[in-house]
């Protein structure tokens, strides 16, 4: 579901906007087009999905993945949250990056650099055998481009074991602070020292399992995991070589 609005002259793709995902306080910093909202969403592999189960409210963390405006995540088939959500309940799916830690010269205007987004709409059961035979593929080649045909194929029971949630984003919403120290006017004259501190997830050196066999090397897929590069730069690389158009 989705409207087009102009932004610098192009036509966009945005999300609907309502009372559930309009950001109330601070509109500078809320934005609904589908590459602000996609770009954060395919920079991480970890999301938290709330709902609700008899009137007591849970919140998940769990590995997705987008395909188009939808969402896919997984995890075993007795789990509490996958048995609730094949229902067809209404979730939140959220994602957050923090990028820096702000320090300004007053306690009320220290602050973080941050990209957010919540995510609507209303989870499934993938049980369509092909939906699900693609995402068992997803699941891996979405963060590990073309791995999954080089494995061990899944048994009987692993795939039985395994289970995937869909929802159709109906709505969502991105929350971006990037400004840094923002202290008021008159406060930049105080003796105060005042910084920003930027955060980063880097990615370490490889550690490979000490069990490989001899002859078996690193393969030139996994290069955009390298020391030193940022986690969301490899996971965006990536999305795209899996998925190209987006």
């Amino acid at each position: 579901m989705s409207q087009d609005h102009i932004q610098d002259g192009e036509i966009e793709d945005s999300y609907p906007t309502s009372a559930r995902n309009q950001v109330k306080r601070r509109h500078d910093r809320g934005f609904y087009d589908h590459a602000t909202v996609h770009r954060i969403l395919d920079s991480s592999m970890l999301c938290h999905v709330s709902y609700v189960i008899d009137g007591q409210p849970y919140c998940t963390p769990t590995f997705f993945w987008r395909e188009g405006t939808k969402l896919y995540w997984h995890g075993s088939s007795a789990s509490r949250m996958l048995r609730n959500q094949s229902r067809g309940e209404r979730v939140c799916l959220t994602v957050a990056h923090l990028d820096s830690l702000v320090l300004a010269r007053c306690g009320f205007n220290h602050s973080a650099d941050y990209r957010a987004v919540m995510a609507f709409g209303t989870a499934y059961l993938v049980t369509d055998p092909e939906e699900k035979e693609r995402a068992l593929v997803a699941m891996v080649d979405r963060f590990f481009p073309d791995r999954t045909a080089g494995l061990r194929q899944s048994n009987t029971q692993e795939i039985k074991a395994t289970s995937f949630i869909a929802m159709e984003i109906e709505e969502a919403s991105a929350k971006v602070r990037a400004k840094g120290v923002a202290d008021d006017d008159e406060d930049y004259a105080l003796p105060i020292y005042a910084e920003r501190i930027p955060v980063r997830t880097v990615l370490g050196a490889p550690e490979p399992c000490p069990r490989l066999r001899d002859g078996v090397t690193r393969p030139a897929t996994l290069n955009g995991y390298s020391e030193g590069r940022l986690l969301e730069d490899a996971l965006r690389d990536a999305y795209f070589a899996q998925y190209p158009t987006g």
